[in-house]
């Protein structure tokens, strides 16, 4: 056997090999995706979820599903470093229709040669109140729609607290539109306004968010990396982040998510990290959230 036919043999099984693996990654795949959208309950699609602007559930979420949620961040600000804190509570009490309770914390941290005067007063942003239902589920256009809104009652820092405790009120309807390209890829859309009320000066201030997400989600697993598209519209203004991703199962019921933001212009801030601890109590594969 001349040394032409050695390699054109080699070249064969190593093609084959690949084939196989190629082969063997779409089955799991396929499986994976088949066992969590016949799952008990409605039709339901195998989605990413963005990490930093997270859904209030799922995509066609099911009765039952719901999901404890712990974050912790750290934006790196010209004079001051922030600290971010969240809890966050989501649950599906009927098919397709999901809530979610959150209370977000910022605690703030001097840089040298800043004061304590210039420095915000930590508090408790928020009560978050939101709801999402999906109104289109399609399996076989691997895609899913859905409306929702948040209500945010907002309150006065720690320095104040109580003169007067609702200081505003946030309004924030949005639309999300998500679409799985074969096995392994994700899209998402994010959008909407927001309208922030000052219940002193009477002022409503307005934001139009855009936020896009992709992400390849890893053959047969929940684990992902991607990247968010932060995107704010106010008058005269406009801000970007950038925020690489990536979530990996800790254990059947327990996921956590780690972000970096990246912003396009350095205004106010500079870069920033996220983490997000997700424990689904109660999860199976395919019949609870994927």
């Amino acid at each position: 056997m001349n040394i032409k036919r050695i390699y054109m043999l080699l070249a064969a099984l190593a093609y084959a090999n690949y084939s196989l693996a190629q082969t063997e990654d779409a089955q799991a795949d396929s499986i994976y995706i088949q066992e969590v959208q016949k799952g008990r309950g409605p039709s339901k699609v195998l989605h990413a979820e963005p990490l930093f602007i997270d859904l209030i559930r799922d995509l066609g979420a099911r009765k039952g599903e719901k999901e404890w949620n712990i974050g912790m961040g750290l934006t790196d600000n010209l004079r001051f470093d922030s600290y971010e804190a969240l809890v966050e509570y989501e649950w599906a009490p009927i098919n397709r229709l999901g809530f979610e309770v959150e209370l977000p914390f910022t605690f703030y941290s001097p840089l040298r040669g800043t004061s304590k005067e210039e420095v915000p007063s930590n508090r408790l942003e928020s009560i978050k109140l939101a709801t999402q239902w999906s109104f289109f589920v399609n399996e076989r256009m691997a895609t899913s729609m859905a409306l929702g809104y948040i209500n945010e009652i907002e309150l006065s820092d720690f320095r104040s607290f109580g003169n007067p405790l609702i200081k505003g009120n946030v309004y924030n309807p949005f639309f999300v539109i998500a679409k799985r390209w074969g096995y392994n890829f994700h899209s998402l859309v994010y959008t909407g306004p927001k309208f922030e009320q000052d219940f002193e000066s009477k002022h409503v201030h307005t934001v139009y968010n855009i936020n896009t997400s992709f992400h390849y989600m890893i053959t047969g697993t929940r684990n992902f990396i991607g990247v968010e598209f932060n995107k704010a519209f106010e008058t005269n203004d406009f801000d970007m982040t950038i925020r690489p991703q990536m979530r990996l199962g800790i254990a059947e019921d327990l996921l956590v998510g780690i972000v970096a933001g990246i912003p396009v212009q350095r205004e106010n801030q500079r870069f920033s990290s996220f983490v997000r601890l997700i424990w689904e109590p109660g999860h199976r594969k395919g019949g609870q959230k994927h």
